[in-house]
């Protein structure tokens, strides 16, 4: 104790009991919600909470490398994931657990999904978009055959419930595949998307169609115009990519901005809660 601190007068008291009950009308707290991506890095995502203790929403997001939030220095590389919040207001946050090379499987058994459900509170979202790894079987430590995929799919939305929380199933988003005869794109992964459609219905679990909103889009902007949302830079245009790079998996921030954008949309549509924090266009 420091037996040698000045006790207040009477004035000062007063002025503190004031200014304490000015703030408690009007200041908020911070509370911290801790992610990491496939290379360590630690994403502290801050949610306001005011003097009444109310519960802002967190949309937590479990998915692979196409969702996932990238460091700075790994430019232009971005996920719709570190994306979304543009479209909200502040009274929803996002916490992004997606990370590079895990399934539905694989995210489950390193238990990134318990480190999610020991976070969630009654009010909260859980998204889940998987696929990419798991259709792809050269890799066992990933590989999840479909009827695997829909049970794991099932985990990750009784889990959710079982916090109070809200789970919404996202079709994994297409890849940059198309048919050079005609110049159209086709769904990636159909296998597995027709998989999650029929999880969500017999589970009357939430859904948005994002592998069918991202081949429309795609067939919008054409062939040449994908490389713009698809991970195509030249040699010498990006430090983390000194020789270039064609990937027609993963996206640049513009493409991870529009991809976030289909998301949102989808969110728009299905008209719940959530919905209702959407900035206007």
């Amino acid at each position: 104790m420091n037996r040698n601190r000045r006790v207040p007068g009477i004035g000062m008291v007063v002025m503190m009991l004031l200014l304490s009950v000015w703030c408690s009308g009007g200041a908020t707290g911070l509370n911290q919600v801790s992610a990491a991506d496939n290379n360590g890095l630690s994403v502290n995502v801050q949610t306001t909470a005011d003097a009444t203790a109310v519960h802002i929403p967190v949309v937590y997001l479990a998915g692979d490398s196409t969702v996932q939030t990238y460091r700075a220095s790994q430019r232009p590389q971005a996920g719709w994931g570190q994306m979304i919040a543009s479209y909200f207001d502040e009274g929803v946050q996002f916490s992004n657990h997606s990370i590079g090379g895990r399934s539905s499987r694989s995210f489950i058994e390193q238990g990134r999904l318990d480190t999610i459900v020991s976070l969630l509170q009654p009010g909260d979202y859980l998204m889940v978009q998987f696929g990419h790894n798991d259709a792809d079987s050269s890799k066992p430590e990933r590989y999840t055959p479909v009827n695997d995929y829909r049970t794991y799919l099932k985990t990750y939305i009784d889990r959710a419930r079982s916090k109070g929380a809200t789970p919404i199933l996202v079709t994994p988003v297409s890849r940059r595949d198309y048919n050079a005869a005609n110049g159209q794109f086709k769904p990636s992964f159909p296998e597995y998307v027709q998989a999650m459609k029929q999880v969500a219905a017999e589970t009357n679990t939430l859904l948005i169609d994002l592998n069918a909103r991202s081949v429309a889009l795609y067939n919008a902007t054409g062939i040449e115009g994908t490389k713009s949302i698809f991970l195509h830079v030249a040699p010498g245009q990006y430090a983390y990519f000194p020789d270039g790079v064609q990937d027609n998996t993963h996206f640049q921030e513009q493409g991870a901005v529009q991809i976030a954008g289909l998301v949102a949309a989808g969110i728009k549509d299905l008209n719940i809660p959530l919905s209702q924090h959407l900035l206007a266009p």
